[in-house]
């Protein structure tokens, strides 16, 4: 059991006997009465999410999980195949597992898969990814405002908001978490 206080971004826990991701914790403390602890939690198998309101000193069941660095290989239809970096093994993931970090995975980028009872719950991609920028629209000479964007696709088919001086052809770091631009890499 862990205190819903020392509940993390990432950590799964166990409610009414199905796995759960804290999406969002956040520590409150109203005016008037006690502090209390909002939370947003996934559910890991369904993918939908919900909100709960604690007391710091309640309890919840913590889940211990097992980590193991695993090689993207393919999609196959809704599901993602990776490869254990230690056994060789494939292993088939549901898209859903992985959330919106889909977009910028390419074959042979290692993720960390978190295991459950030898079932893959969720897939922590790499923080960022190197792409290269498949299609960008040129940037309009004197829109240079302050944090001016565009959008451009990369070679994973997603879509990212990057600066007007990026170009067709040229390679930019993405935050996986996020998907927001962070910088133009030189290749």
């Amino acid at each position: 059991m862990i205190s819903t206080n020392d509940l993390r971004r990432g950590m799964v826990i166990k409610l009414d006997g199905d796995l759960y991701s804290v999406v969002e914790q956040n520590h409150h403390k109203p005016g008037k009465g006690g502090a209390i602890v909002r939370v947003k939690l996934r559910n890991v198998r369904k993918g939908n999410v919900m909100d709960r309101t604690y007391r710091p000193s309640e309890k919840v069941e913590d889940v211990r999980l097992e980590h193991r660095p695993m090689q993207y290989l393919y999609e196959e239809g809704d599901h993602l195949v990776f490869m254990d970096t230690e056994t060789y093994e494939q292993e088939s993931i549901p898209r859903d597992a992985i959330g919106s970090a889909v977009g910028f995975l390419q074959p042979q980028d290692v993720c960390e898969i978190a295991i459950y009872e030898g079932e893959p719950i969720t897939v922590t991609p790499p923080a960022a990814v190197v792409l290269k920028v498949t299609y960008a629209e040129p940037g309009v000479k004197g829109d240079t405002a302050t944090n001016v964007t565009k959008p451009v696709k990369v070679e994973t088919g997603a879509e990212v908001k990057v600066p007007l001086f990026i170009n067709e052809g040229d390679f930019i770091k993405v935050n996986t978490e996020t998907g927001e631009y962070m910088e133009r890499v030189k290749k």
